[in-house]
Parts: structure tokens; C-alpha cells; sequence
């Protein structure tokens, strides 16, 4: 049978003192089974425990009920829907602060992408299509026309078809994350890089021969 459970104490006044706790499982329904128990079976046995061990003692059970398909571990889902004591604030000190915003910089000369200070990981061929169609912006540029470009000098077994270009767009569109929107699909058309108030592009100090 697979549980989890936890036991943590808080700073109580002096003048308090401990009139009980409660005991989290992790387990749901179809886990129970293929331990050959059912839940309700199993808070049972947990109180028989109790009661023989303390003779007296009071007991209650009440079972977590939490959307279908919630995420996180099974102990987390239980303390959160029952609502434990603390449980909002320990979850605020464990997460990391919010990331700062500064926008992105598509740097032409130095070929590389910073998003929010951090570069991102683009290949060569994924920032050279960034650039084809940065160099063109505004303008929706036909997926052929794009093969022409960035694979013009590639050996034949090497250029790709226009759905080819899609999956291209795909990858770059999520190393880009939260401004994946600078790429745009023209429906019918092909692609269009918008530039946004928090993006600015840095040029190469030369001009690039890919632009014309």
C-alpha cells in the first residue's frame, strides 16, 4: 500500500497545549484497491489502532475530495483540500519570486535571443529563421519563400518541405515562451514577425546581406 504522510509541530504559547492532531494520507481510491483494501476500510482499521492503543480516544475521519485530474502529489492534493492551517503560506515562502520582465532583445549582430536577461537557446538554424523574418517585419512571408532564404545554401537532401517549416516554427515559438506571439501565422499566407512595445532588435553594425 502506498502512503505518504507528514508530521510537523508549531510554536504553540506556553500556556496552550496539545488536545490531539491530525494524521494526512495520501492514497486514493484505485492505489487502495490494488492493495486490496478500500479506503473505507482502511480509516477503520487506522481507528481500531487508535483505540487500542488509547482506549477512549476520539476520533473522525472525513475523506478529501478533490477535482478529477488534480496535479501535485497525493498528500499535497489532501492537505490542500481540506484546508490545512498554514498550507497558503508555506506554499508563498517556497516559491520562487516573480520573474522580472525586461522584455526581449533579438540581437542581429552578436546572433542570439535574450528574453527577460536570460539568452535563449536557439540553434543557428532557429535564429537564422527568426532573423529572416525579423528582417522583414510586418510583412507575411510565404513558407517557400523561407526555404529559399535560410536553406539557400544547404545541399538539396538538406532543405526542407513547407510542412517542415511549420515544425520549425513550433520549436522556435517555444524557446521563445511568454513572447512566442512575436511570430505570428498569416492563415493562408505563411508568417509575420510583429514587433512588440517590450522587444527591440539590435542590427548588425555592417548591413546584413539577407536583407534586400
Amino acid at each position: 500500500m502506498s502512503t505518504s504522510t507528514t508530521t510537523q509541530t508549531t510554536a504553540e504559547p506556553a500556556t496552550a497545549q496539545a488536545r490531539g492532531f491530525a494524521l494526512y494520507v495520501g492514497i486514493d481510491e484505485a492505489k487502495a484497491a490494488e492493495a486490496g483494501i478500500s479506503l473505507p476500510e482502511l480509516v477503520e482499521r487506522l481507528r481500531a489502532v487508535v483505540g487500542e492503543l488509547v482506549p477512549g480516544a476520539q476520533t473522525h475521519a472525513t475523506v478529501a475530495i478533490a477535482p478529477a485530474g488534480a496535479g501535485g502529489r497525493d498528500i499535497d492534493v489532501v492537505r490542500a483540500a481540506l484546508h490545512e492551517p498554514g498550507l497558503a503560506r508555506q506554499r508563498a515562502e517556497a516559491e520562487p519570486a516573480p520573474r522580472r520582465r525586461t522584455g526581449v532583445v533579438i540581437d542581429i549582430s552578436r546572433k542570439r535571443v535574450v528574453l527577460d536577461g536570460d539568452t535563449a537557446p536557439l540553434t543557428f538554424t532557429e535564429f537564422e529563421l527568426l532573423q529572416f523574418l525579423v528582417l522583414r517585419e510586418g510583412r507575411a512571408v510565404e513558407r517557400q519563400e523561407i526555404i529559399s532564404g535560410v536553406w539557400r545554401d544547404a545541399p538539396a537532401e538538406e532543405i526542407p518541405n513547407a510542412r517542415t517549416i511549420d515544425v520549425h516554427i513550433r520549436r522556435l515559438r517555444a524557446k521563445l515562451g511568454d513572447y512566442e506571439d512575436i511570430v505570428r501565422t498569416v492563415r493562408g499566407a505563411g508568417y509575420r514577425f510583429d514587433r512588440h512595445a517590450d522587444v527591440s532588435i539590435r542590427l548588425a553594425a555592417t548591413p546584413s546581406p539577407d536583407l534586400f
